[in-house]
């Protein structure tokens, strides 16, 4: 609907209609109206806090309060008409409530500007959402414990510089992806500590001359505190850019886990398989089985980075308090929160599909030297200065590339010939197996030490 006969509110100053290119140009209501819930809770609040100072009488408020009842009512069973004329949610909804209950209607206004009202609705909106976001971020750190915990003996090549490195537990690698997401977790948590603050009541910029109780409508809305500064409160979009930059980091974690599943479930490394539900097929060659949901998310992070840059830019140059400029804050923000939230929620579906090929695993952790370190570290124990062990290692390495062994491979005469207080031993720990074991301290990749950071992992998101 676009109704050049439709009233503004604001247009008691105006002589001539708003032009209608800029009345669709400068118009928010196709995308700010999926704040629908949190506009028409904020205003009930506002209502009731009104009523209790004596502004409206609590006629008035019931009338009120019955009549966004309604309203909303309309909006969620698709019969309410949305008009680009009345610019945004705000208009759109006091506008249908005047017709509905008549002059009450109009009171609803009274002490507040649409400046604290949209920061009311933004900070509701993403408190919901961010709420909604924990619980899908906590969903896969629970399908990553219960992967780490089927495969703490499973063995993986650690790498560096995507080099072998040395053998780790497969379990212990999952165990580091959680630990990415717990400090994502900390940083949303502690981002919903600054977006669960009031600014209702700032009105414009000033505050207003009635006389309204704005912890009254905190408690209401439960929120944690009260914008303390009016200018402040209608200025801010802090808590925006914050959670824009937890998403884009959250993002970058999981573009890291797609990463390595994408290399992983190619035919060179071959270490897991997905389940079909997460690939895609090629149309032209029949054997491919492409694993897209990980790709797409490794592409999607660029979005949330794309947000995060376009919010710091909006915000750069605004002199205080609000402008037409911060109508753009809401679609950066609302992309993030919908590509975060549909990210983690097809991850966590993704993790418990994932079958792990454990031979293949194992036979690339023995290229490549990975037991090197643990040669090295043995021969310091037996009382060689690390840098000659170093060397040591280094020239048996440059024996086993030539004579294609690896150090596990080599009988105890061809080790010998590098330091003649090699023993039998040495074979505990030069398989993939004896070096992960040997690495037995908190946090270290040892199966035993796997199991105990399973059992704190399980506790720490309980």
């Amino acid at each position: 609907m676009n109704d050049k006969s439709v009233v503004k509110p604001w247009g008691g100053r105006f002589t001539e209609a708003t032009d209608v290119f800029v009345e669709a140009f400068t118009a928010s209501v196709e995308f700010d109206r999926r704040m629908y819930k949190q506009d028409i809770r904020g205003s009930i609040a506002h209502a009731t806090m009104l009523s209790k100072v004596g502004v409206l009488t609590d006629d008035e408020k019931n009338s009120i309060i019955q009549g966004l009842d309604q309203v909303q009512a309309e909006i969620e069973a698709g019969e309410f008409e949305w008009s680009i004329a009345l610019e945004d949610i705000h208009m759109n909804i006091e506008s249908r409530l005047t017709k509905k209950i008549g002059d009450a209607g109009k009171k609803l206004h009274t002490g507040r500007s649409r400046n604290d009202q949209v920061a009311t609705d933004m900070r509701l909106y993403l408190r919901d959402e961010i709420d909604e976001i924990a619980i899908e971020l906590k969903r896969l750190q629970n399908a990553l414990i219960d992967l780490a915990e089927r495969e703490v003996n499973t063995i993986l090549p650690g790498f560096t510089h995507l080099q072998v490195a040395q053998p780790i537990s497969f379990g212990h690698h999952m165990l580091a992806w959680f630990e990415n997401l717990q400090r994502d977790a900390e940083r949303l948590q502690d981002c919903r500590k600054r977006v669960n603050v009031l600014p209702l009541g700032a009105a414009a910029l000033a505050g207003t001359t009635y006389p309204i109780d704005r912890h009254f409508t905190a408690k209401l809305l439960e929120f944690e505190k009260v914008a303390e500064n009016s200018l402040d409160a209608v200025s801010d979009r802090d808590f925006i850019l914050e959670f824009c930059f937890v998403a884009a980091q959250v993002m970058t974690h999981l573009s890291r886990y797609s990463e390595e599943l994408v290399l992983w479930v190619s035919q060179q490394f071959d270490f897991i398989e997905m389940g079909d539900s997460f690939c895609t097929g090629s149309s032209i060659m029949p054997q491919k089985k492409n694993p897209d949901v990980p790709e797409l998310i490794r592409g999607k992070a660029g979005r949330t980075n794309g947000n995060l840059v376009a919010m710091l830019t909006l915000m750069k140059s605004q002199p205080f308090a609000y402008n037409k400029d911060n109508q753009e804050d809401k679609e950066p923000l609302f992309d993030s929160i919908d590509t975060l939230k549909a990210s983690l929620r097809v991850f966590a579906d993704m993790i418990p599909t994932v079958k792990v090929k454990r031979e293949n695993m194992r036979a690339a952790a023995m290229k490549g030297f990975s037991t090197a370190t643990d040669l090295a570290d043995y021969l310091v124990k037996k009382g060689i200065p690390f840098r000659d062990s170093h060397e040591i290692v280094g020239k048996a390495v440059r024996y086993g590339i030539d004579n294609e062994k690896d150090l596990g491979e080599m009988s105890l005469g061809e080790l010998q010939q590098f330091s003649a207080i090699i023993e039998e031993d040495i074979y505990l720990v030069l398989t993939p197996e004896g070096s992960c074991a040997a690495r037995d301290h908190f946090g270290g990749t040892a199966p035993n030490q796997v199991e105990q950071a399973i059992s704190r992992a399980r506790q720490r998101i309980a």
